[in-house]
């Protein structure tokens, strides 16, 4: 049943497992048009530990307004957008909604803001969490019953991820997985489990479009990227049902399941998702906002080397991310979703620079590099890195970490052998 079209709800919104509170936040919906408004409580604004939870939210007590500059962007302050569900999690949430309207529950239509509250408090990401007026965190299970499952139940989410791409899902599959996507993420089946350590992890599934092993080419990735000396997101393949599933470990977690804060690149330059952006747009705000700029931009500049000779072109500035380490300072996150695209041109998504436009080659990064506090030496060493250590990406692909096999790695052989790694090796002679 459609309820009136006219909403405004207020949620609060705290910090931290400790659950401090930041402030509140107020959404409103006339008809088709959203917005939000946000301000800062007195007892924030007096901490002494207060810092700005989002670029777009000045710590000032007043109100401050946010409308979506397009259809594509969302009505919320940035850093808290950026803990909203996914693609995937979307397409989990409205299945689940339609299948319940089906069984005859009157359910209005979904607004921004209950897709925002459909992401369970124990695994949203970053630290900020959404609180109602009773002091009840918003969860996607009712009080008592298992959240976030554990890494034994990783088959059972694996089949109901198929079930929803097949079409075939039950009301127990969507209950299964409402809640348990992610914001780190796309369009690609996964869900948030906990981990043999006991803390977080992301596990993405194979889908049943797949003409390769996705899963498997994250993972290699990643540890590629590690051994290039990138601060890289920790991943292993498990199989599940002789499916290799890859298990990537939330960095936004302590090793005592602290929360820390987290936005994404996207929120620092509050940036539009329409719009075209730069690697050095990104260092310009590095200088103001990261408690050590010239370590981030040089880290920088090795992953878009990296990214260039392994064919990860999907650097947009939701897929790179910062932490927040104190006094209002962040850093740069670990790399993650770095995906090898074999079938893809090899031309960022992410400008280098204004003038430069899409990185397109070796010799255009190195011409870049004082922007990103490389010398040429400097700039030269990295590269020797990264060179040194995709040329093996073949042993590494068939290691046990990895697992895959001699035939699978033809398919992701145009990721890794191109062009642009003979450039890399005649500049590094």
């Amino acid at each position: 049943m459609k309820a009136t079209t006219d909403i405004r709800e207020t949620v609060d919104i705290c910090v931290g497992q400790a659950g401090i509170p930041v402030g509140s936040l107020i959404y409103s919906r006339q008809g088709r048009r959203e917005n939000s408004a946000f301000a800062y409580g007195q007892g924030w604004l007096a901490s002494s530990d207060r810092f700005t939870v989002s670029p777009d939210l000045e710590l000032i007590a007043a109100h401050q307004f946010r409308k979506a500059p397009t259809k594509d962007d969302s009505p919320f302050f940035l850093a808290l957008a950026d803990t909203a569900p996914d693609a995937w999690g979307r397409r989990v949430i409205l299945r689940d909604h339609a299948k319940r309207r089906q069984s005859g529950e009157r359910l209005r239509d979904l607004n921004e803001l209950d897709f925002l509250r459909a992401v369970d408090d124990f695994s949203r990401v970053g630290a900020l969490r959404l609180r109602d007026g009773e002091g009840t965190y918003h969860r996607s299970v009712d009080a008592g019953k298992r959240a976030t499952p554990p890494f034994v139940d990783l088959g059972k989410l694996y089949s109901a991820s198929r079930a929803v791409e097949t079409g075939s899902e039950t009301a127990q599959d969507l209950r299964y997985l409402r809640g348990n996507g992610t914001s780190l993420g796309g369009m690609r089946p996964k869900a948030t489990v906990i981990d043999h350590s006991g803390l977080l992890a992301i596990g993405k599934f194979p889908s049943i479009n797949d003409d390769r092993s996705i899963t498997c080419g994250e993972v290699l990735a990643l540890r590629l990227a590690a051994l290039a000396g990138i601060d890289a997101a920790r991943a292993r393949i498990e199989l599940i049902e002789d499916a290799p599933v890859a298990l990537i470990q939330r960095f936004d977690r302590t090793a005592d399941s602290g929360r820390i804060p987290y936005m994404s690149a996207g929120s620092l330059l509050q940036a539009s998702r329409q719009d075209e952006h730069s690697y050095t747009e990104i260092v310009d705000a590095m200088r103001a906002n990261s408690a050590d700029p010239v370590a981030d931009a040089r880290q920088l500049w090795r992953r878009m080397a990296f990214n260039h000779l392994i064919t990860n072109v999907d650097d947009h500035l939701q897929n790179h991310g910062f932490l927040h380490v104190g006094s209002g300072f962040w850093r740069m996150a670990p790399a993650f979703d770095i995906n090898p695209f074999p079938d893809k041109a090899r031309e960022s998504k992410t400008w280098l620079s204004e003038a430069d436009g899409p990185i397109v080659s070796i010799e255009q990064l190195m011409g870049r590099s004082d922007y990103f506090h490389l010398s040429a030496k400097q700039a030269h060493a990295a590269l020797a890195d990264i060179y040194g250590t995709v040329i093996h990406w073949r042993e590494l692909a068939m290691s046990a970490e990895v697992g895959l096999t001699a035939a699978e790695l033809e398919a992701f052989a145009p990721a890794f052998e191109h062009e642009a790694l003979e450039e890399a090796r005649l500049l590094l002679r």
